[in-house]
């Protein structure tokens, strides 16, 4: 079991709170909480711990939202994803999460740059690149690194969707059933890696409590706010994950 103080055990519990909301509203959200995880514990150790609370929030995300989901986003992106993620798991093998953090930060700001320049061009842009299969074999990579190398998939997905236009139940829903596929596939290769561990099971089954109360107050929170509010928040909050990680 991990040896934390009182204080850290406070703002784990509130991480893994947040990380429920994030689940069931604010995707891009996430990206603190893995910030946050990257502060009290060893890199390299966070990423092991936070992988079953992931796909217990997934989980609850999928059961709710499993009416609003766009199935041709998610098939368009497996092929990718799967070359990102074997990418991710060579790296890891030799390189800590600690040396990659600021590259995945300044790949979350280049893609909130790309969709700032698609609300700004208009209808020019979405002809271009939305339907693009670059974009989405570009993004599918992107997202198995990122989320291989340190459950950060959270702001390039946020990009993708809002990019795709996505209402923000099936924002929620889609992204769901993607995390929980792709965080499901991960298992093995932390366990092979020792990133999972018998006490970092332990250490999840404590919180997950947390991460589930999380979500029932994300699907309040995302009933009654507005399409556009929501969108501002998830960029706002992939920002500041993304910031977070550049200056470690």
């Amino acid at each position: 079991m991990f040896d934390l103080t009182l204080m850290e055990w406070i703002v784990v519990i509130f991480s893994a709170l947040l990380l429920g909301f994030s689940k069931a509203g604010v995707a891009s959200m996430g990206i603190l909480v893995v910030t946050i995880f990257m502060i009290i514990f060893p890199a390299r150790e966070s990423v092991g711990i936070l992988l079953p609370l992931l796909i217990a929030g997934d989980l609850f995300a999928v059961t709710y939202y499993r009416k609003n989901v766009v199935w041709k986003y998610l098939f368009s992106l497996i092929p990718s994803v799967l070359v990102g993620i074997i990418a991710g798991y060579g790296i890891l093998s030799f390189v800590t999460s600690e040396q990659l953090k600021p590259m995945i930060g300044i790949l979350i700001l280049v893609l909130i740059v790309l969709h700032i320049s698609r609300d700004r061009l208009g209808e020019r842009f979405n002809q271009l690149l939305p339907e693009s299969k670059l974009f989405t074999f570009t993004m599918g990579v992107l997202a198995g690194f990122a989320t291989m190398i340190g459950n950060t998939a959270g702001g390039v997905m946020a990009i993708y969707f809002l990019v795709k236009g996505l209402p923000k139940k099936e924002f929620v829903g889609t992204g769901a059933w993607f995390f929980l596929m792709v965080n499901v596939i991960k298992v093995p290769f932390y366990i092979s890696l020792g990133i999972i561990t018998a006490d970092s099971i332990l250490f999840n089954l404590w919180l997950i409590p947390a991460v589930l109360a999380g979500a029932v107050i994300g699907v309040s929170v995302l009933k009654i706010i507005p399409q556009r509010l929501f969108q501002i928040l998830v960029l706002a909050f992939a920002v500041i994950g993304a910031i977070r990680l550049i200056i470690g």
